[in-house]
């Protein structure tokens, strides 16, 4: 199958933003016994999750699972894979300013 290697590569991309997302939801928790991390929701809508959650994995989750209907298709959607790539993206480069800032 020639989609193979493109779905081997956002599997990995996807496994780098579960471990990210572990270490940040992680410091989210001790923010929040803090007093800090106030706040109801990540991503919004607009960013195309539908998932809503104050931790990173509810994210990721949302990723595997759109990755596994990726894989079960017969052919791959230009339109699918962009869409899940630009999620996926706006995950990892959040997921890397919450590491930078929360030093």
């Amino acid at each position: 199958m020639p989609h193979t290697k493109v779905i081997e590569q956002l599997k990995e991309n996807l496994q780098l933003a579960y471990r990210q997302a572990l270490d940040a939801d992680a410091r989210l928790d001790e923010l929040k016994k803090a007093g800090h991390a106030k706040f109801s929701a990540i991503f919004t809508r607009e960013q195309g999750f539908k998932a809503q959650g104050n931790r990173f994995l509810v994210y990721v989750q949302e990723l595997a699972e759109e990755l596994d209907t990726l894989q079960q298709a017969d052919s791959l959607s230009a339109t699918a894979i962009a869409h899940f790539v630009h999620k996926l993206g706006t995950l990892l480069q959040t997921l890397q300013a919450f590491k930078q800032n929360a030093r």
